[in-house]
């Protein structure tokens, strides 16, 4: 039993040391292996659990509290990433007529602007370097707000298309984020700080595997899109592409006076939208363009770590991005 452990924990701690290149290779796996996918998506709902219990037992509790005594920063990002990311995106879409133009798209832009920051999102900041402990702070604020925004937002710009359940999406939302604390800071008192530091490498190798599982889950049916319409999934995927690094680039340079590294980690947050939350508070089919986008919105999500890292290297320094 004890080579068994020993062996799973070498693995784990191997998978911890590839860092972003393991966020990385989940994209490629999810596609080559769609059955995988196809298994494992029943799971995706627990995969979120688990990634939020080890942010919050990784949580740098002297520097989550000095964010909650000066909490400016973080309802500055709140604000950003709840209101004026989607009354952006909202307004520019209607401005090009794309509602009109391609009524699906548009569907699919706006619950990706209305969503709240991924709920993975600190994880892989920390996997990169970043204040992991700031997303967090702030995709904390972010999810408390979304049962407002999402109807707010879902009933300007989209209307009576798309219902909305903020009571039932506010209590999911806040049992998930309610268990996970309990539980995160719970194991961190149990097994203390120093253990947890010790074991760093492993639970950034178990982090990977708990992504995957959402990952696999995301991407299961993109490759056969791909064949089937080349052009299209193309198309779509240079979209993703540019609103991805369009409010990642906008969010850095916004928060560019709290430095560059917590910057970067708020783009960083900002630029992740949580689409499956929507999507699960959607009562009618979600038609076929906006599976699509969604998707292959998560190839920049999971492939913009590995782009970004040599970037993340110059401005973090080693351990900064300890959650």
């Amino acid at each position: 039993m004890s080579v068994i452990l020993s062996g799973a924990a070498a693995v784990l701690g191997w998978i911890g040391r590839q860092g972003t290149r393991a966020v990385a290779a989940l994209v490629v796996i999810g596609i080559a292996v769609p059955w995988v996918g196809a298994v494992l998506k029943p799971f995706v709902a627990e995969s979120i659990f688990v990634l939020l219990c080890i942010s919050f037992l990784r949580v740098d509790a002297d520097a989550l509290k000095g964010y909650l005594r000066r909490p400016g920063l973080v309802i500055a990002a709140t604000a950003w990433t709840s209101l004026a990311v989607p009354l952006m995106v909202g307004t520019v879409c209607l401005a090009v007529g794309l509602d009109r133009k391609s009524p699906d798209l548009y569907l699919a832009l706006m619950l990706q602007a209305i969503a709240s920051p991924m709920m993975a999102a600190p994880a892989i900041a920390a996997l990169m370097g970043l204040d992991a402990t700031l997303v967090l702070a702030s995709l904390v604020a972010s999810t408390a707000l979304i049962p407002f925004t999402a109807a707010l937002f879902a009933e300007l710009f989209i209307g009576p298309a798309l219902t909305v359940s903020s009571m039932a999406l506010g209590l999911k939302l806040a049992a998930m984020l309610a268990g996970s604390v309990i539980v995160g800071f719970t194991l961190r008192r149990i097994a203390g700080v120093a253990a947890i530091e010790r074991q760093a490498e492993r639970i950034n190798g178990f982090n990977v595997l708990v992504l995957f599982v959402f990952v696999a889950a995301l991407m299961e049916s993109v490759a056969g899109r791909f064949l089937a319409a080349p052009l299209l999934a193309l198309g779509v995927t240079a979209l993703a592409f540019f609103m991805f690094f369009l409010v990642l680039g906008l969010t850095t340079l916004l928060f560019a006076f709290a430095g560059a590294n917590r910057a970067l980690a708020l783009g960083f947050m900002a630029s992740q939208r949580n689409t499956g939350l929507m999507v699960a508070a959607v009562s009618s089919a979600l038609p076929e363009l906006a599976w699509l986008y969604f998707g292959l919105a998560q190839f920049p999500i999971y492939l913009s770590p590995q782009l970004l890292g040599p970037l993340v290297r110059r401005i973090a320094p080693a351990g900064t991005g300890r959650a």
